[in-house]
């Protein structure tokens, strides 16, 4: 695997995750709305990453050293109906008194946040280590 290569994976990480870090804050910021242009309350999303090859030459594809890059494939919704809380004195609350508040679990998207900035930081320490290896490999041609 080239430099060309090492860096493209490295890039197509840091984009994913930089994406999905925007939708976990977002999922936070929402975390407590009851009424989107939707009309009803906000519904978690969440971001389906895949995998894609990645080479110079068609033989790169075929061959054993192969890298493999990440590509956000899509957000989706999450399909979980709302959380229903008892709170006849809010303004969105339905005939019954419940107020639908969004299946966002605070606790469980900081771990995901938390996951998704080391994530980050690996990338960024594998952008590091190539420029590492790339500078030895010119300090060898000068010496």
């Amino acid at each position: 695997m080239d430099s060309g290569t090492a860096f493209a994976i490295s890039a197509s990480g840091l984009r994913a995750q930089r994406l999905r870090m925007d939708v976990i804050a977002a999922n936070l910021a929402n975390a407590e709305s009851t009424r989107t242009p939707e009309g009803g309350p906000y519904q978690r999303r969440d971001v389906v990453m895949e995998s894609l090859p990645v080479g110079d030459r068609f033989a790169d594809l075929l061959g054993e050293a192969r890298g493999s890059a990440v590509r956000v494939a899509r957000v989706v919704s999450d399909t979980r109906p709302p959380r229903l809380v008892f709170d006849p004195g809010h303004p969105d609350a339905d005939a019954e008194g419940y107020v639908g508040l969004p299946n966002v679990n605070v606790v469980a998207e900081m771990v995901d946040m938390m996951s998704a900035s080391r994530a980050y930081e690996a990338n960024i320490a594998a952008v590091n280590a190539t420029k590492r290896v790339l500078e030895a490999t010119l300090g060898i041609g000068q010496g």
